[in-house]
């Protein structure tokens, strides 16, 4: 394959995860009467930016169609966490009635909403139908298409940004070029833009294999970024290290020409990634063994129980969840059902493996022995929550990537 960046050819295979059905892909009973469409989920490295990327086998709609059901708001947490984004940029930036947000993939208006608020004018991109049908009834203007160099052409034409919100988007992008271009369109000439996704850093260092789906194009370094960033007419002037997905880096931008100070931070976590052996072969070389230890292990912990006649019920029907079990061959025999919040999953078929997503309200007449955690990256918000089955016996069970009782 050639790399998405710099078009050099890609040889190095950081992970190969076998076939799987996107993560998201969710089934109803009927759906079983039809073949499951799989496809190979295996990642590799460019050697030349060392942009880490999944082989591209899934198009954009096939994944983020109006079937899509992730919700941002169905997380507390992640509700709050834009609403401190939110507070922090109004304030240091000084945003008003005579500013101008956009937000790419605001999918159900769980950020916007706080601009929407403060009468800030503000305008959402979300391409699934079902999370902008919802970011609508806030009151949140959006286009419903995918964020392209055209889209922001033809957003500027009215008015250019002064902030371009592309949080936990970057990674979901196949044309990272386009996609990266079309943001330095759509800034005005002093605006900012701010990034987050998860960390290569983190990823590599502690095997957060399951955050790897079709969904998910790209798995980005501060090393990688800077390098797409500038070759797109864009800078780095700041970055923060954020606890959000397991460790997550909020990266901010401005136009090559814009004056503003750049933050020593910057060349720290660049040095950190260096130190780390982000740009050399032999930390992607070896990552495969550690997932497939991390898989026995999974697939130990469940037989154990199994045996043993204890109940092992998941939490959280979450892309990494999928992953997880689809790489484990994990089926209803060692995993019952999953329960999670979100209505538009329960009910439904996890995709490959099948095991029924419920209600949690089946917790409480059904305490397990070990309640299996998939999102780990809000497990605090889920024992918090379900801490009552506590007093029933309940152990609260992690893998992230090593075997965690809580």
């Amino acid at each position: 394959m050639r790399c998405r960046f710099c078009d050099s050819q890609v040889d190095l295979v950081m992970a190969d995860l076998g076939f799987a059905p996107p993560s998201n892909a969710f089934l109803s009973k009927a759906d079983l009467v039809r073949p499951e469409i799989y496809y190979p989920l295996r990642v590799r490295v460019c050697a030349s930016c060392w942009l880490v990327q999944t082989e591209d086998y899934t198009k954009e709609n096939e994944l983020f169609n109006s079937e899509y059901i992730y919700f941002s708001s169905v997380s507390k947490a992640w509700v709050e966490h834009a609403r401190k984004y939110s507070e922090e940029m109004i304030g240091k930036y000084r945003l008003d009635k005579s500013s101008f947000v956009i937000e790419i993939a605001c999918n159900d208006g769980y950020l916007l909403q706080n601009f929407v608020k403060k009468g800030i004018p503000c305008l959402g991109i979300e391409p699934t139908e079902s999370t902008a049908k919802v970011a609508k009834n806030l009151g949140i203007p959006l286009v419903q298409e995918f964020f392209t160099r055209d889209i922001a052409k033809n957003i500027s034409i009215t008015k250019k940004a002064d902030l371009v919100i592309a949080n936990n988007v970057l990674a979901h992008v196949p044309d990272i070029n386009d996609f990266c271009s079309g943001i330095a369109i759509a800034l005005n000439q002093d605006g900012i833009a701010t990034f987050e996704f998860p960390h290569l850093l983190n990823l590599m260092k502690l095997c957060q294999f399951d955050t790897i789906y079709h969904e998910h194009y790209s798995y980005l370094s501060l090393s990688a970024v800077k390098k797409i960033f500038e070759f797109n007419g864009l800078k780095i002037f700041d970055v923060k290290k954020i606890k959000t997905h397991g460790g997550s880096l909020r990266v901010y931008a401005c136009l090559i020409k814009a004056k503003r100070k750049i933050d020593r931070t910057i060349d720290e976590i660049l040095a950190e990634e260096d130190a780390l052996g982000l740009n050399d072969r032999k930390i992607y070389q070896n990552f495969q063994s550690r997932v497939v230890a991390t898989k026995n292990n999974v697939l130990k912990f469940l037989l154990d129980s199994s045996l043993a006649g204890r109940v092992v019920i998941g939490y959280g029907a979450a892309a990494k969840g999928n992953t997880l079990l689809n790489f484990a061959g994990v089926k209803e025999d060692l995993l019952p059902f999953i329960c999670d919040e979100n209505i538009h999953k329960q009910n439904k078929l996890l995709p490959g493996s099948h095991i029924p997503v419920y209600t949690p309200d089946l917790l409480v007449s059904n305490p397990p022995d070990y309640l299996l955690i998939f999102p780990w990256n809000i497990k605090s918000e889920i024992i918090k929550k379900y801490s009552f089955l506590k007093a029933s016996g309940t152990k609260f069970v992690t893998f992230e990537p090593d075997y965690i009782e809580i």
